[in-house]
């Protein structure tokens, strides 16, 4: 693969133009090392939030997507292998892949995790080599597909990781360029594993990572293809990778450049004019769209419409037009001016509430807020209405790569005409104390776990998700302590708690069930108890067990 664009499609670019609009870097001008990553950072940090299940559908279509076409068909621009994937296929054998992997700041559904700038498609079998190990130079490499190498890195690489990923040549500078964005938009994390990161403001990249980092930068510059994309989600966030914008950027931050101040008007003749005193809107863009993702009826979806400017001297007024106004909704129709004007912006809350069943449209209008009169912006609505989807329990396998400190969860894939937006991995770890349950987020068939603790028993379950609905549980998978092969596959007993009722987890029957209150007097006592049976009870804490599992299970009945 070559990151090049047809005269065509470079012609086209030019046409529609790219321009930064002019103040959006203003804050930029005039610092120098962590003070410009800050400046950088309360730049970049406010966008809107995509949903996760309308990546493929809609976003990834705008932004991984060759300009050229292949034996007259449109395929998907991913850098982590050199197959050919057609985008009327849809995304069989692909990832959303969180090329800074969201484990890092311990996986929770925030800014970062749809956040465009680092969400890329990707071929699975790569993803799943690639895991969660950190960028990195590969000596030895365990896995190879030509564009994707994983292995183990050359000393004084990887941070204490087991193995890195490196990607191909031609793709490191936009890797790079990647994480220099992450580390300044989310300097603010806490970060949970820190191979290549550490919490705090600055240099939030450890000194190895932003060194190799700056090496790939300088030997593979920003392509057509990054300020393509830049753009695009420029278009559909409103917030841009300011180190594609100004390719010099992470040298004043972390390279040779630290001792300079940055100037806008130095950098490359890309010169954002000061500001002129008329109001304008950085965000949205005038013509865009908001896609609200794939919703079941009788669902709701929530997204955040950033809403960002500059010298607006009266109240934005906001309208919901359009043929299925109705599926749509605001939770206000003025937004202050100096809530606009503001550094951070206003988050303007949308919600998608469909009816029925297929496609849904309509508009977002603006106007006010000191332009002239007649002078509107808007932002086209979508939503993608389906039926409750019908999910049927997976399979649960035996874990690979069993070691005392980690394992690979795995499950069998539902039939092929089941759609899946991700799976959920129940694992529960036995403690002294009772055990603990963690829901975690998968986007394949297998889990990494690489926290596993000596002496303590774990298992575990896993369902599937569709348009925020998900599967029964499927089968229990124990590990037993005292060896990396005691895995046993659904004796233990697990129970779960629902409104007015418990439900007995288990692969088989359990014999000589018994259930307490918190008090320890019996409620319940029965010979046997059935794979997910269901027993009402009122609401209260309770203690499970059986003659196969001693070991009492607490359980929440709300």
């Amino acid at each position: 693969m070559k990151k090049y664009l047809s005269l065509i499609a470079l012609f086209a670019w030019l046409i529609a133009g790219a321009d930064i609009p002019a103040g959006y870097y203003q804050r930029l001008d005039g610092k120098k090392k962590e003070q410009l990553k800050t400046a950088a950072y309360q730049t970049v940090r406010p966008h809107t939030v995509v949903t996760y299940n309308s990546l493929f559908p809609t976003q990834f279509p705008q932004t991984d997507v060759y300009p050229e076409l292949y034996n007259g068909q449109r395929r998907w621009w991913e850098m982590y292998s050199d197959m050919v994937f057609y985008v009327n296929r849809g995304w069989s054998g692909m990832n959303r892949e969180h090329s800074l992997p969201k484990s890092w700041w311990g996986g929770d559904q925030n800014e970062a995790y749809t956040d465009l700038n680092h969400l890329y498609p990707s071929e699975s079998d790569a993803n799943m080599a690639k895991s969660n190990y950190p960028l990195g130079e590969v000596m030895t490499p365990t896995f190879q597909n030509g564009v994707t190498t994983v292995g183990y890195a050359y000393a004084g690489q990887g941070g204490g990781a087991s193995r890195v990923f490196e990607p191909a040549d031609e793709y490191k500078g936009d890797f790079a360029r990647t994480y220099f964005y992450m580390a300044t938009c989310y300097q603010d994390y806490t970060w949970k594993y820190t191979y290549m990161l550490e919490t705090g403001d600055y240099p939030t990249l450890r000194s190895w990572a932003y060194e190799m980092l700056l090496d790939w930068a300088r030997r593979d510059p920003v392509s057509q293809k990054e300020r393509m994309r830049n753009e695009a989600v420029y278009q559909i966030q409103g917030n841009r990778n300011p180190f594609i914008d100004f390719p010099e950027l992470a040298e004043y931050i972390w390279g040779t450049r630290t001792t300079e101040t940055f100037y806008l008007s130095e950098q490359g003749g890309i010169i954002t004019p000061p500001i002129t005193g008329d109001p304008e809107l950085f965000a949205p863009i005038d013509g865009t769209a908001l896609d609200m993702g794939e919703v079941a009826v009788g669902k709701e979806q929530e997204v955040e419409l950033l809403i960002n400017g500059v010298n607006l001297t009266s109240a934005l007024s906001v309208r919901v037009t359009g043929t299925d106004r109705s599926m749509f909704a605001l939770y206000t129709n003025s937004i202050p001016a100096p809530q606009v004007n503001s550094d951070e912006g206003y988050r303007l809350a949308v919600r998608y509430t469909p009816t029925s069943v297929g496609e849904h449209e309509a508009a977002i209008t603006l106007y006010d807020g000191g332009f002239p009169d007649g002078k509107t912006f808007h932002v086209d609505l979508r939503g993608h209405a389906y039926p409750v989807p019908t999910l049927t329990p997976l399979t649960a396998l035996p874990p690979e790569n069993l070691t005392e400190t980690g394992y690979t969860a795995r499950w069998e894939a539902p039939a092929e005409d089941e759609v899946v937006d991700y799976y959920i991995v129940n694992r529960t770890r036995h403690l002294a104390t009772g055990p603990v349950t963690t829901r975690l987020q998968a986007e394949g068939t297998f889990l990494e776990i690489d926290d596993r603790e000596p002496g303590v028993t774990e298992s575990y379950t896993v369902q599937s998700v569709r348009l925020g609905y998900e599967s029964p549980l499927s089968n229990v998978i124990t590990i037993a302590t005292g060896s990396v092969l005691g895995v046993e596959c659904g004796e233990p007993l697990w129970a779960v708690g629902m409104q007015g009722a418990l439900r007995i987890v288990t692969s088989g029957p359990q014999a000589g069930l018994i259930i307490t209150d918190a008090s320890g007097k019996t409620v319940l006592t029965r010979e046997s108890a059935g794979v997910n049976e269901v027993i009402p009870l009122p609401a209260g804490i309770y203690l499970v067990r059986s003659t196969q599992s001693p070991t009492p299970v607490k359980v929440l009945v709300k």
